[in-house]
């Protein structure tokens, strides 16, 4: 649930206000029902759940010359908290779904933060791709399914190909591209 938290929570935060639809029709915008599970009823219920939290505040229900009565969100200050920590988990993440979804809010941090928090996760993903680079070349167990082998390989694959990736992305961000937010600028209302 965290991935599609930080993707509400982000949503929200950058609209300043926002309808659920206005928050879906956003993350449809992104294709991020084809690289995350997060689908439209998840993120309906993360509203509403972030707003039972007290992470998103509600407006009273407005008429809608398109279909019912819509209510608008706005970040709270601890919603602005989680999004931050739910963006920084993210980042250092291995999972692909939540550095994905770190990586779509990245901006929202100061350049050096962001590359500190991709160095971390760097530094994960190669020390998972290294223990699987290392396991013996009779695993899985011969009594194993045939296929548990050919697991282990798309596994080794899958971290090497994320942590090219990160490398690259990590040359890019210290080379000046992209646009962040200053170190002296706060991340956001409060």
């Amino acid at each position: 649930m965290s991935t599609v938290r930080l993707l509400v929570l982000g949503v929200v935060r950058n609209s300043g206000e926002a309808h659920g639809y206005a928050v879906h029709r956003e993350l449809t915008s992104w294709r991020v029902d084809t690289w995350t599970r997060v689908k439209p009823p998840s993120i309906y219920h993360a509203i509403k759940q972030l707003h039972r939290e007290g992470l998103l505040s509600a407006s009273e229900p407005q008429n809608s010359p398109s279909g019912p009565a819509r209510v608008a969100y706005r970040i709270t200050a601890a919603g602005q908290r989680a999004f931050f920590e739910l963006l920084e988990a993210a980042l250092q993440s291995p999972d692909i779904e939540e550095f994905g979804a770190g990586i779509a809010f990245m901006r929202s941090l100061p350049r050096t933060r962001v590359a500190a928090l991709l160095h971390a996760q760097l530094e994960t993903t190669e020390s998972i791709a290294t223990q699987l680079r290392q396991m013996k070349a009779d695993w899985p167990d011969p009594d194993a399914p045939p296929h548990a082998q050919h697991l282990l390989e798309l596994w080794r694959g899958t971290f090497a190909s994320n942590a090219a990736w990160t490398t690259q992305m990590l040359a890019r961000i210290n080379g000046g591209e992209f646009e962040f937010t200053p170190p002296d600028q706060p991340e956001g209302p409060a």
